[in-house]
């Protein structure tokens, strides 16, 4: 967005210097194209712009520096120095070689036929029922180990219930702290009360034993942000985490710890343990990292192959499957960086796509590409063959939208300028809630069906015009419903009923599901619900929560510039008013209150119901009127559980 900016007010000029962190990601579904186009565009400029690319896991660095037009430089210097392990059956092998960890694996399977390799040390088996089973034992030994030394240790588990169960069991066998320790520990805990998201239960317990978890999706981010202070204060000494901390938080420890080969679903890929492995030292603080991949039987065969396997070869974000070129393409037009076809020839010849796949494939790519631009009305080609954009592709690309996202929201808006229902919310906060939202949370049919009986007469209306239909949803409970259930059963069991987008039609309608779904944990959010009371009745975790607030926020604002340049006015007028609730998370009348930097809903909550109605109100009051209102939101939020 920023580029796109530069070049069209012809500022791109004053730009000297762009770094490329963990250049690796390129390929990455989401950050990776943005990367991509980012740098494909510059490389378009007549003006030089110097790139410099960074990463620690990238395998063919000579296509990507012929790409950039760049010299590379590899070094295998660390600051700290990292030792790497293999643990299997509470014993700990070195990993310095794959025939060394090969040997071992052999000896774990009893084979005669290979010299097996001597570990270096054993664990001792726990005789604590929940430690029986050896990788448990040795996470969790491993882990006291460090803590008791005063290091830190840094677990990486397969997802937020693994981290959870692993901070308790690890918690259970932490010896008792300092006496010193205590008041800074309940320091963290009072911190996390005060919070309008509430001390979670789990970390109620863990941290005063000095562990934590921290799953990039599962806290809110507040509560990250906390519990990463107190690590690196070492009040903290063992945290627990998802694979998604080791793609770019810097929360370094003296031992990593890898709570098997899987990460949730998906095994552990060779990049992906080096990203892990990565974390383990920290300048100024460790003289030395230590890195433990522990396994079972079952995980054997699979770090096998992880640590024998080469980094796979980092390739282009813009390929046909992941509609990137489209995308690129779409961009390069808007903005008129490229408005004719030698000028699209030259760009395509700028990405790191032109340089990994056939030239000739990508040529007819171009073409088809650009004959499906034309088709949707995304951009015009005039009688010499210039491209000009339209004001589709201008919304869309200025709204920071795909292609085919654009023509989603296109359509979406038009029928809302037929037929907005203005006597209530939902409408609203269906049009902020965004078109992908896949990765927020799967929907829960039966919560679903709820909600949507809880409906007024303004929100059926919203449900026809938008394309919902009550009937399907009850259809959908019903299918997922299992045997001999009641109502007052767990809604779990109804969860996880994927709705088909394999067709372009029930791509469209799963997409009007998810969002409405999604609309309804907005609406509570703008109606100051708290996030944990709305975790609870969604059954999801907190962070996502937060995380669709966050996303949403950022969505509306897009929605409003996509009605702004499509002229409609009116639309955007009656955006643009909720937006502002959206912001403060808050209802009507605390929006001047939340205009007060770091004052959320809560505490403009507590200032309205005292009297203190305005940013004026607020200004006047003398601080002996402020501190007891302030004492009163805090001691509000400890009640949270």
């Amino acid at each position: 967005m920023l580029i796109n900016t530069a070049i069209e007010e012809c500022t791109i000029g004053d730009l000297g210097v762009v770094v490329l962190d963990e250049l690796h990601m390129i390929d990455d579904d989401n950050r990776g194209y943005l990367m991509e186009l980012l740098a494909s565009k510059l490389l378009s400029m007549e003006r030089t712009v110097q790139i410099v690319g960074m990463s620690a896991t990238l395998p063919n660095t000579c296509v990507l520096a012929d790409w950039l037009d760049a010299k590379f430089y590899e070094s295998k210097y660390r600051p700290v120095p990292i030792k790497e392990y293999l643990v299997f059956d509470n014993a700990i092998y070195p990993m310095s070689t794959s025939s060394a960890f090969l040997r071992a694996a052999a000896q774990a399977h009893g084979s005669r036929s290979t010299k097996a390799a001597s570990p270096l040390r054993f664990i001792e088996q726990s005789t604590y029922k929940e430690l029986r089973r050896p990788l448990q034992n040795a996470v969790t030994s491993l882990a006291v180990e460090t803590a008791s030394e005063g290091y830190g240790a840094l677990i990486f588990c397969g997802g937020r219930k693994i981290c959870e169960a692993t901070a308790l069991l690890v918690s259970r066998a932490m010896p008792d702290c300092a006496a010193d320790m205590i008041p800074k520990r309940q320091d963290v805990l009072d911190d996390l009360r005060t919070l309008s998201v509430g001390l979670d239960e789990t970390l109620a317990k863990t941290i005063p034993m000095g562990v934590a978890f921290h799953p990039d999706a599962g806290l809110a981010a507040e509560e990250r942000e906390i519990l990463a202070k107190a690590y690196d204060q070492r009040t903290i000494l063992v945290i627990m985490a998802t694979c998604s901390l080791a793609a770019g938080i810097n929360l370094p420890a003296r031992r990593v710890i890898i709570n098997g080969t899987h990460m949730g679903r998906d095994p552990i890929e060779p990049a992906m343990l080096r990203q892990m492995r990565g974390r383990a030292g920290r300048k100024g603080k460790d003289e030395v990292g230590e890195s433990y991949l522990c396994c079972n039987k079952e995980g054997l065969e699979q770090a096998a192959r992880i640590l024998e396997a080469d980094l796979p070869n980092v390739e282009s974000s813009m390929t046909r499957e992941k509609r990137g070129i489209k995308r690129a393409l779409l961009e390069v037009i808007t903005i008129r960086l490229a408005t004719h076809r030698n000028a699209i020839e030259d760009f395509s010849r700028r990405t790191l796509l032109y340089h990994t796949m056939n030239r000739k494939q990508l040529h007819d790519w171009v073409d088809e590409t650009i004959e499906d631009l034309r088709a949707s009305g995304q951009i015009l080609v005039d009688s010499d063959g210039s491209y000009e954009a339209t004001p589709l592709s201008r919304a869309t690309v200025g709204s920071c939208m795909t292609p085919d996202d654009g023509i989603f929201v296109h359509n979406e808006l038009r029928r809302a300028l037929q037929a907005f229902v203005m006597d209530g919310e939902m409408h609203i906060f269906y049009m902020f809630t965004p078109v992908n939202i896949w990765g927020i949370g799967e929907i829960n049919w039966q919560i679903f069906r709820a909600e949507v009986e809880r409906l007024d007469e303004s929100g059926l209306r919203v449900l026809g015009l938008v394309g919902i239909s009550p009937a399907f949803v009850n259809k959908m409970f019903v299918l997922l419903r299992p045997a001999g259930a009641t109502l007052l059963t767990s809604s779990r069991a109804n969860s996880g009923k994927q709705l088909r987008t394999d067709e372009p039609e029930l791509l469209r309608l799963a997409r009007i599901y998810h969002r409405f779904y999604a609309a309804f944990q907005l609406r509570d959010l703008c109606n100051e619900v708290p996030i944990h009371v709305i975790a609870r009745k969604f059954e999801i975790d907190r962070g996502f929560v937060q995380t669709l607030a966050q996303t949403c926020e950022g969505f509306a604002a897009g929605m409003i510039h996509f009605c702004n340049t499509m002229g409609w006015g009116m639309l955007k007028s009656v955006l643009e008013h909720m937006s502002d609730r959206l912001k403060a998370g808050a209802r009507a009348d605390l929006l001047d209150l939340a205009r007060i930097p770091f004052v959320k809903s809560r505490t403009a909550r507590v200032f309205w119901e005292n009297g203190m109605r305005s940013l004026r109100a607020v200004a006047a009051a003398d601080a002996k009127e402020l501190v007891p209102l302030l004492l009163l939101v805090g001691t509000r939020t400890r009640g949270i559980r």
